[in-house]
């Protein structure tokens, strides 16, 4: 499928809109369930680089919450123990039993809740039933994923009546090096930001104690890559408190 018809653009007087690849090659997406809009699209490809950076520093599955193209909250596959699955409202539920990816997506969805109300959903992983079924009771606008078990599926396509935006991404498209955009008629552009967040990144360490707990590197390679994907108005609004 070389491009996409959307629901419509911004707003619902802006038609028609589409996506589509500039060189004409096909998308790499295929929509599962639902008919995602055009702000849907910025959160569920800003989201989906978000995790899939997130799983090649840590190596961990992970999950992130954006809304208004910027994270919510996003986190890596790491159990829960008894204080978090307070923390983040899962106490009602199995938690026990959670997958990594569906502890991923605690962590992420319980970061904000009211932010993350009415999310889009980026997984870096094949998506389970035990995630779906986490998801299944959040109100969310879609989710985007390399893959979905049958259960999964079957469990997602039951929200909002059937309309829910589940959308299927190939995890080996690589978009091309340089990047454009239009504001006002006026096209930007630049190289993509390539720039590698990693455990290499941290091994210049300024101060006297030269150790860093494990723990607080997965930390750190959160938040570094969390923030990347923030907004601009977002860091500026932060610069100036």
């Amino acid at each position: 499928m070389t491009e996409l018809e959307l629901k419509y653009g911004c707003n619902p007087n802006q038609k028609p809109s589409r996506i589509y690849v500039a060189d004409g090659s096909d998308l790499p997406i295929t929509v599962l369930s639902g008919r995602p809009g055009y702000i849907n699209f910025p959160d569920a490809f800003n989201g989906w680089q978000l995790v899939r950076e997130l799983k090649a520093a840590t190596g961990l599955p992970a999950a992130t919450s954006f809304k208004h193209v910027s994270p919510a909250g996003a986190a890596v596959g790491l159990p829960l123990d008894d204080t978090l699955k307070k923390i983040y409202w899962v106490d009602d539920m199995n938690w026990k039993e959670f997958s990594p990816l569906a502890c991923a997506y605690a962590r992420a969805r319980g970061a904000d809740r009211m932010s993350s109300f009415g999310d889009f959903i980026s997984l870096s992983d094949e998506c389970d039933a035990s995630t779906a079924k986490l998801i299944q009771h959040e109100v969310s606008d879609g989710i985007i994923a390399p893959g979905f078990t049958d259960e999964a599926l079957e469990i997602l396509k039951g929200k909002k009546k059937g309309n829910y935006n589940i959308i299927k991404i190939d995890p080996s498209y690589r978009p091309a090096p340089v990047e454009r955009k239009q504001v006002y008629g006026v096209t930007f552009e630049q190289g993509r930001n390539e720039f590698k967040i990693n455990e290499a990144l941290l091994e210049n360490v300024v101060t006297e104690n030269k150790e860093i707990p494990k723990q607080a590197k997965i930390d750190l390679i959160i938040a570094l890559i969390t923030v990347s994907y923030t907004h601009l108005r977002a860091h500026e609004t932060a610069a100036n408190l």
